[in-house]
């Protein structure tokens, strides 16, 4: 029996001897077609060479591409499990040719490949062509194929299109009869619906490009675009036509009743088919980077997990199931996609955290929908209302209820469900608008209620294609853009971060065929990704597919900043104490910059340990992995939540760094923070740390800086230079600069303090510009009052001043103005035995005005001030002079 393993490996084989590359399956996120959720089909990674917008090094290319449809337009959901050949997840084997072979080539190879190498018998083989494409039916005829064989099809279903307008053309497939037991007639017949004759290959001649007016063209470049489903092909070889009977589905659908202790062909058939196609889907999509929440992608992907979830609860199971089948899907499907094998334990934890909380409602809201059903004639349908509050208040998606409600051959009241949705958003929408949000900023919620919330790409890509859902200026919507403003843009997904959590936001370049923009910033509001933006050349319009390119460079360098600081905060903790709490941070491309909770200054020891264990993470070069969870289990495992940060019911949690004794599961973790920031890849991706200061942010609150990769080389580079340059100047190296510099230091303050010294002296000697003698006092209403004005010496040698010239009067006043540049320092000192009639802080304050200051204060027996205006000093003392007059 050919395998499914062994029909992908034949294809790809075949083709690659025909000079065709092997190229990987793109991922289930497409990011060069912005109008589809998920990759749907074997083209789509190639859709922009099939234009001539790109170009690779090769032209001919075969592939084995992942598909998932369970959204948009293409949404088999519905039917999975209860037809033979509906999947949400399906492989599409393709070869593709970019303006090389065309029909002459293209039809010979699926014929062979079809009846040679798959051994596949002729007779049982139908075809079919455009009802226009003599050139097709004429070869097919020349290669063997009987003429009551090639049926000619007057359709859509045999001509295929991008969109209204661009690449198209004739198709021509491959029918496999399954003989007379089963109903059904050939392709164009009134029984072409039933199971008898079924496709298994089509080719599209992608030969003309359409225009508006309906028009059509040759392309210069006619290409060839071929999908085979591998899943039929593997039923009809391993002698079924049911995809479900085919070894690698019977090997899934027998692990879940094995787990489930239940007849794989029994009563519960059905459920194992959605679980083993579901367990699929869920998977892959995980390994992709999916993630469940409540928009989006991610939303579709939580809708295929719990509908799965509550068809292993129907089958009795009590614990969580999909998580434990993912190992048998591991070793059906690894080999061909090494990305699954990766992902795995990411994949079973998602699973697991996903069923656990969804069965903590699923009782419940299986309840409550028994209830509203009591309360129906039967038959009945179920009204809106509560099929929208199963969904508001237990997650249950409005498919999920519609499924449940089917088996027992009811339906939902699906009107009433969208009204009460309405509603609902209605509500939101006002408490939204009163939430304390900038008055402007409401367009941002009316974008997201029309559009839905922005899909982030840019965890795992810098490059993507988008829609632009909007151009925003100055409050209001614009249907296009040109040069010269700035304004911002708003698409369906991006790979460009919105500033959050510390981390800056992306810049960029955003191109549609008409026109590019340079993005300055991204923002988030409202679940809205913002980008500010200025139009370099042309003009950008609403509706029309464009690319976002985020600027790697400056992008690496910010993910090493904050990959960083995640080492940094565990650094500090290790160091300093379990104290430490992240209290704000900046990740930008230039630095990084940490605050965190601590009392006092570090030492220098500590500050060396930190950047030490910090470098030595980096080296340890470990990889950076990121997990889904609830933040309490985030917080169970040790995860530090991020100050500031709101976190909803599930969190992205980061680990980095292996240690002896560490956190997580197997306590062997280091650092383990609840982070929706972009990270490098592996720790060794930071390149280097460098702390370049450490201060006070706040009270209680420290802050370091620091730099990363080449800044934090040249930082250190430039600390090496300075102090080649030091011992240069005193002629000497190594340990013995400290020495040295330390000896300075003391010189110099010793030197200072002499110079001081004299100063005084000087002064107090009446030589600092007032003459040999020293200034004799005046008697002031009772008082003695003495005051000098002097230069070269600082506002800081007055109070020393002040009191030896308070001993040398007695009792009485004094008064000092220094001169320093024409800028005064006043100081008062009133002797103790007169402080309870005259204070020092009055003669200050009346002086000071005159020196052009404000202010002053001090004690009774002594106060300082201080001026721009040293010239009105005799002022200034006749003014104290008139404060002792009274």
């Amino acid at each position: 029996m050919q395998t499914l393993n062994d029909i992908r490996s034949t294809f790809l084989s075949y083709f690659e001897k025909q000079g065709h590359t092997v190229v990987p399956s793109s991922p289930l996120v497409p990011r060069n077609d912005p109008t589809l959720m998920f990759t749907n089909s074997g083209m789509v990674q190639f859709k922009n060479c099939f234009t001539g917008v790109e170009k690779r090094d090769y032209v001919r290319a075969t592939s084995a591409q992942k598909c998932v449809r369970a959204g948009g337009k293409h949404n088999d959901l519905d039917n999975v499990g209860y037809t033979a050949r509906h999947h949400t997840f399906f492989e599409m084997l393709g070869n593709f040719s970019f303006g090389d072979y065309f029909k002459s080539e293209a039809i010979p190879f699926a014929w062979e490949l079809v009846t040679k190498e798959f051994g596949i018998p002729k007779d049982r083989l139908y075809t079919t062509v455009y009802h226009t494409d003599d050139e097709a039916f004429e070869i097919w005829r020349k290669i063997g194929v009987p003429e009551d064989r090639i049926i000619r099809i007057a359709t859509s279903d045999n001509f295929w299109q991008m969109g209204p307008t661009g690449p198209c053309g004739p198709c021509t497939e491959i029918f496999f009869d399954h003989g007379e037991k089963f109903w059904g007639g050939p392709p164009g017949s009134p029984e072409e619906d039933g199971d008898r004759f079924i496709e298994i290959w089509n080719v599209v001649f992608m030969q003309n490009e359409q225009f508006e007016d309906g028009s059509m063209r040759a392309l210069d470049m006619q290409s060839i675009d071929t999908g085979m489903g591998i899943e039929r092909v593997a039923a009809l070889l391993q002698g079924t036509n049911d995809n479900y009977a085919t070894d690698l589905m019977r090997a899934l659908i027998e692990a879940s009743a094995h787990a489930t202790s239940s007849d794989p062909d029994g009563p519960g058939k059905t459920h194992h088919r959605v679980i083993a196609d579901h367990l699929r889907s869920t998977s892959f999509l995980i390994a992709d980077g999916v993630m469940p929440s409540n928009d989006g992608r991610g939303y579709v992907l939580r809708r295929i997990m719990r509908r799965a979830m509550r068809h292993a609860h129907l089958l009795g199971a009590q614990d969580p199931l999909m998580h434990r089948l993912v190992p048998e899907l591991v070793r059906q499907m690894g080999e061909a996609y090494p990305e699954l094998r990766q992902a795995q334990p990411m994949i079973e934890e998602t699973l697991k955290l996903e069923e656990t909380r969804f069965r903590q409602t699923l009782d419940r809201g299986l309840k409550l929908l028994d209830e509203e059903l009591g309360k129906l004639p039967e038959g009945g349908d179920l009204p809106g209302a509560a099929a929208f509050k199963l969904y508001d208040t237990y997650g249950f998606p409005l498919d999920l209820t519609q499924d449940a409600l089917r088996e027992q051959g009811r339906a939902v009241d699906t009107e009433g469900f969208d009204a009460a949705m309405a509603e609902q958003k209605a509500k939101a929408r006002a408490a939204w608008a009163g939430s304390g949000e900038a008055a402007d900023s409401t367009i941002w919620y009316d974008l997201a209620e029309k559009h839905g919330a922005t899909e982030f790409l840019g965890y795992d890509t810098e490059a993507a294609e988008g829609q632009i859902l909007a151009l925003v200026k100055d409050g209001s919507e614009a249907d296009s853009q040109g040069p010269g403003e700035a304004f911002q843009i708003v698409v369906n997904q991006t790979p460009f971060y919105g500033e959050a959590g510390g981390q800056v936001g992306d810049t960029g370049v955003i191109e549609t065929e008409t026109g590019r923009a340079r993005v300055t910033d991204t923002k988030k509001a409202a679940g809205v990704f913002i980008h500010f933006a200025e139009v370099e050349e042309g003009t950008l319009s609403r509706g029309q597919a464009a690319r976002l390119t985020v600027d790697h460079d400056r992008r690496s360098l910010i993910r090493a900043n904050h990959s960083a600081t995640h080492l940094l905060h565990e650094a500090l903790r290790e160091a300093l104490g379990d104290h430490v709490a992240q209290r704000g941070s900046l990740n930008a491309p230039d630095r990084l910059r940490f605050d965190f909770s601590h009392g006092k200054a570090l030492s220098r020891e500590e500050i060396a340990r930190i950047e030490e264990d910090v470098n030595r993470f980096i080296r340890q070069n470990t990889a950076v992995e990121t997990r889904i969870m609830t933040p309490d289990d985030a917080r169970g495992l040790g995860a530090q939540a991020l100050f500031g940060e709101k976190y909803g019911d599930e969190v992205r949690v980061v680990s980095m760094g292996k240690a002896q004794t560490g956190k997580g599961q197997g306590g062997d973790t280091y650092s383990i923070e609840l982070c929706g920031g972009t990270h490098v890849a592996r720790t060794g991706d930071i390149g280097a740390f460098a702390l370049t200061s450490e201060t006070a942010s706040s009270a209680g609150v420290r802050r370091i800086e620091a730099l990363t990769g080449q800044a934090a080389l040249s930082e250190l580079r430039g600390r090496d230079v300075a102090l080649a340059e030091i011992e240069g100047l005193l002629k000497v190296g190594g340990a013995g600069v400290v020495d040295r510099v330390k000896a300075l230091v003391d010189e110099r303050r010793a030197l200072a303090n002499e110079v001081a010294q004299l100063r005084r002296e000087l002064a107090m000697a009446g030589g600092s510009g007032q003459g040999a003698k020293a200034p004799e006092a005046e008697e002031v209403n009772g008082v003695k009052f003495l005051a000098q004005v002097l230069s070269g010496v600082s506002g800081k040698d007055l109070p020393a001043l002040i009191d030896e010239m308070k001993a040398r009067i007695g009792s009485g006043a004094v008064l000092l103005i220094a001169d320093t540049d024409g800028k005064a320092a006043v100081a008062a000192g009133v002797t103790p035995d007169l402080t309870a009639t005259l204070s020092a802080v009055d003669l200050v304050r009346a002086a000071v005005p005159e020196l052009g200051g404000k202010g002053g204060g001090g004690r009774p027996d002594m106060a300082q001030g201080g001026g721009r205006d040293a010239a009105n000093a005799d002022a200034a003392i006749n003014a104290a002079k008139a404060v002792i007059g009274g």
